[in-house]
């Protein structure tokens, strides 16, 4: 495929996209009943079908029985988190085969012209972000998304929460599972935004933003804490009334999902006619800029209320640039004060 036919390319052979990022349409149109049939494709097919998929998977074959969880102990957990490794690196890892290791489409579409493995920095482990990223990733991502699981699991098991049966609350349990989604972008955006606080920013979420230039080992490549509150989301599962099987949803869209933020390439070329749009760009402006977009795609537009929005539009980028002057023209200020 022909990228710039739907981008432009800078002198250091970065990529971008020609169209600009949107906030969910019903936000200005709830009335148009052509968005909504498009919307309510888009919002299926194909990353939230493949979440369901690996969570049927999942409800139907890989988890222990009921009984067994009620107990919390290492055997069903450890289980859990061999089931939960295995997932990640077979997707994950295939997209790092592919299109990192292989570079089966080279840098069509890739935002950052360089490759990760083409960039050694002291930030990391073995001065390699791959490695580094990796190791990260099972040694904290995985053990603390599954520590959240077996907990969550433990509760239902035990009647400790609303277990609502869908033959007794089809409707609500319905809507439950259609704002998953919603309720993820609402959960990061307002951890995301208190881990860039300074103090926690520089203890916790800075492991995270050493990769500048994301791939798919970043996606999970965090500090434990930070772990702990991003796969926290499933909380609302157990505050709310719900079901263990919509709260495992609610934990892969949050734990497989990671990836879609950190591929790096803005479509993916399954085959010469069949592309792959990721949505990773709005994340990626993120770790490229740091203080915008720290929720997600604009299903919930915290980000445009709160004015940190950031599409990669010429606009936005001036908009940035002045909230970045009047917070150097504050600590310029404070620092003259205290002389």
């Amino acid at each position: 495929m022909d990228d710039l036919k739907f981008g432009t390319r800078n002198k250091r052979g970065d990529w971008a996209p020609n169209a600009h990022p949107q906030i969910a349409f019903f936000w200005s149109k709830p009335l148009d009943l052509r968005a909504w049939g498009k919307f309510l494709i888009d919002y299926i097919w194909p990353w939230n079908a493949f979440h369901m998929a690996v969570t049927l998977i999942y409800w139907n074959f890989l988890l222990p029985d009921w009984e067994t969880m009620k107990t919390l102990s290492w055997g069903w957990a450890l289980w859990l988190y061999a089931v939960n490794s295995i997932g990640i690196f077979i997707m994950y890892g295939s997209v790092e085969f592919f299109y990192y290791w292989k570079r089966k489409q080279g840098t069509r579409f890739k935002y950052n012209a360089k490759f990760p493995a083409e960039q050694p920095s002291d930030v990391f482990w073995f001065k390699s972000q791959n490695i580094d990223n990796f190791l990260r990733s099972y040694l904290s991502g995985i053990v603390f998304w599954t520590l959240v699981e077996v907990l969550m699991l433990w509760c239902f098991a035990n009647n400790y929460v609303w277990w609502l049966n869908p033959a007794d609350h089809p409707y609500w349990l319905l809507f439950m599972l259609f704002m998953t989604p919603a309720i993820h972008e609402v959960n990061f955006f307002f951890i995301h935004r208190l881990i860039h606080v300074p103090i926690l920013y520089k203890w916790i979420h800075s492991i995270h933003h050493n990769s500048i230039n994301p791939s798919p080992w970043s996606s999970l490549s965090m500090h434990p804490i930070e772990t702990f509150l991003y796969h926290g989301v499933v909380w609302w599962h157990l505050v709310l009334p719900s079901n263990p099987f919509i709260a495992l949803y609610q934990l892969h869209l949050a734990g497989y999902g990671a990836l879609n933020g950190h591929i790096g390439f803005d479509t993916l070329e399954l085959t010469e006619d069949k592309p792959l749009t990721t949505h990773a760009y709005l994340h990626y402006l993120h770790h490229k800029y740091f203080e915008v977009n720290y929720g997600g795609d604009g299903l919930i537009p915290l980000d445009k209320w709160f004015g940190y929005w950031h599409d990669g539009s010429k606009e936005a980028q001036a908009r940035m640039d002045a909230r970045y002057q009047k917070k150097v023209a504050r600590m310029n200020a404070k620092n003259a004060s205290s002389a």
